[in-house]
């Protein structure tokens, strides 16, 4: 895990966990892929907590792809904590999720999500997908820059 071009899949169903693994390898997306099989496994990776206590924390994923509907620790309270940590709170989260509630949607970019991801039933339109959301996150979109963000302003119009 040395680049820091790693994916957090956190996906709880075993079926959609192979089938994103396979459409980005089928895309030829070679980046590592961690796996959360629920919330809290996703916490203690991202804050070096439980099974990961001692991993540098300073290599966060270039994205984290979430699914909402996590034991434990659901999805939305994930994205919640992550963003409430200084550490973690500009890591690009795309939702990735069969969810197609209303309510789902707006909480997750209430919360700060870049992005809401419908997966999409067909394995064709499936590896499309992946293809474009590899494409956005891991070529042409610019990670802002490790350590402090202090320099992060927040603009607020009335």
């Amino acid at each position: 895990m040395e680049n820091n071009k790693v994916i957090l899949l956190v996906e709880d169903n075993p079926d959609d966990e192979a089938l994103t693994l396979r459409a980005l390898k089928k895309n030829n997306i070679k980046n590592e892929v961690v796996v959360a099989r629920d919330g809290a496994e996703a916490l203690e990776f991202l804050f070096g907590t439980g099974k990961y206590a001692g991993r540098n924390t300073d290599v966060i994923p270039q994205v984290v792809l979430l699914d909402l509907k996590l034991p434990k620790v659901e999805g939305l309270e994930v994205l919640r904590q992550v963003r409430a940590d200084k550490r973690t709170k500009l890591l690009p989260v795309v939702i990735l999720t069969s969810s197609n509630e209303e309510q789902d949607r707006i909480q997750g970019y209430g919360l700060g999500a870049n992005s809401y991801v419908r997966k999409p039933v067909d394995f064709s339109q499936f590896l499309e997908a992946a293809r474009q959301l590899g494409l956005y996150w891991l070529v042409l979109n610019e990670a802002p820059p490790p350590g402090d963000h202090r320099w992060v302003f927040r603009f607020e119009f009335c």
